[in-house]
């Protein structure tokens, strides 16, 4: 907990952004056919019509036709293709 109000203060202190400092993840959409994702864990599943997301909070479902991995990097995912929908899984906090 101490380590937590040290980190806030630090990011007043510096003023950065909460999506830089912060392991959410950060979800950008360009119409139906293209979405970045930055800060996710792990691809979960990976077909051509669903695409499974593992981040540090829950789970990204997205589900289209056509469904690509483009430029994929440690940090960030770019997926391409018609894009139908997307759902979110939280993780529950005990």
């Amino acid at each position: 907990m101490k380590n937590k109000r040290k980190e806030t203060r630090l990011e007043k202190l510096l003023e950065m952004p909460k999506e830089i400092v912060s392991d959410e993840p950060r979800i950008t959409i360009s119409g139906f056919n293209e979405m970045l994702i930055e800060n996710y864990k792990n691809i979960l599943e990976y077909e051509e019509f669903y695409i499974k997301l593992n981040t540090y909070i829950g789970v990204i479902n997205i589900n289209g036709y056509n469904l690509n991995l483009e430029k994929v990097s440690q940090d960030d995912i770019m997926v391409t293709g018609k894009i139908d929908s997307i759902d979110f899984e939280n993780i529950i906090e005990e």
